[in-house]
């Protein structure tokens, strides 16, 4: 049996103490929430924080409130996301996302926030504690090479959260709360593309709720690939969002590739690309060569790299594909395994 390393054990009841909480433990807590990613972790000896500050006694972290848009409290379980019918018409990436999450006994365990601040992933970094002892451990913890490329300088360990590309497609933003105050930043601006400082959330801060906007008007998607059809963290993930005219032109668009880097990739260019022309193939083969310029996966995760930066290509024409209006329920069966019928609890 793998034990868990000691620890102080908090439950406050509000925002404000768990805020006050935090800017008292200078920078030696951290944040418990569904614990499905932190749990393990720290059996692991990956994060070993002095105190542990429970969310889920914190009401006012699972509202959600739906008036121009909606409001999501970071406490919100991945299940509940699922089971919200409103959400899946009108945030049907988010939807997706949340639903492609694991498994459902973890998905009834895991919270909204807690995916948009998964820890980065890496075949180096994701062992015990004697694996990691043998190779001299890495740069993300208690070493100070990244095996992954021994001669970069910073940790390129994945983003592998399947939230936030759907967010950050869907124009979200983030509420951070710390004792000092709040502060809101679009879910984008919540990453670095640094392996062990990914977030921009201080240790003092906690994400307490996302602000999706109005979504009249927009069609959005998510496609996730993993080696199995459950369970696995995304290898490659594309969130696409387009705004159409009554002709079909695109008025908007937004497209983020996950799990090709340490932070969610925002496609500029190529949802530029879309702007004032129908969705046509060749405007979509387009898009989709634009976007797989910037996918940059690694060899530290599954699948060889260079098959997922060139299936990254047939991915966002697939999301594309599927905005447009094509039938896309045999392709998504056949290559991501999941067919996205019914709810997945």
């Amino acid at each position: 049996m793998i034990r868990l390393p000691r620890f102080e054990y908090h439950a406050p009841r509000t925002v404000a103490h768990a805020a006050a909480l935090l800017a008292g433990a200078y920078g030696e807590a951290m944040l418990l929430a569904g614990g499905t990613d932190l749990v393990p972790n720290m059996k692991r000896r990956q994060q070993t924080p002095r105190i542990l500050v429970a969310l889920s006694g914190i009401g006012e972290l699972r509202q959600h409130t739906n008036g121009n848009g909606h409001t999501l409290g970071a406490g919100l379980r991945l299940s509940e996301i699922v089971r919200d019918d409103g959400l899946h018409r009108e945030c049907t990436a988010l939807w997706q996302a949340a639903s492609q999450v694991a498994t459902p006994h973890l998905r009834a365990m895991g919270t909204l926030g807690g995916n948009l601040c998964l820890d980065t992933r890496c075949n180096y970094y994701d062992q015990s504690y004697e694996w990691r002892k043998a190779i001299d451990f890495c740069m993300k913890k208690d070493g100070t090479r990244c095996w992954v490329a021994t001669s970069s300088p910073t940790c390129l360990a994945v983003s592998s959260t399947d939230t936030a590309p759907a967010l950050i497609a869907l124009g979200a933003t983030a509420s951070l709360v710390s004792a000092a105050g709040r502060r809101e930043l679009p879910v984008a601006d919540l990453y670095n593309n640094d392996g062990m400082y990914y977030l921009t959330r201080r240790s003092d801060e906690i994400l307490t709720a996302v602000r999706v906007p109005d979504t009249t008007g927009w069609r959005s998607t998510y496609w996730k690939l993993r080696r199995r059809g459950s369970f696995d963290f995304p290898v490659l993930g594309v969130a696409a969002a387009v705004r159409l005219a009554r002709d079909g032109t695109v008025e908007d668009a937004r497209l983020v590739l996950g799990a090709v880097s340490s932070a969610p990739l925002v496609a500029t260019r190529a949802a530029d690309a879309l702007k004032g022309r129908p969705l046509t193939d060749e405007a979509i083969a387009e898009a989709a060569d634009l976007a797989f310029t910037i996918a940059k996966p690694m060899d530290n995760t599954d699948f060889t790299l260079h098959w997922r930066k060139r299936v990254s290509r047939d991915f966002v024409g697939y999301a594309l594909r599927d905005l447009r209006g094509d039938d896309m329920r045999a392709v998504r069966a056949r290559v991501v395994r999941h067919t996205l019928q019914g709810l997945y609890y």
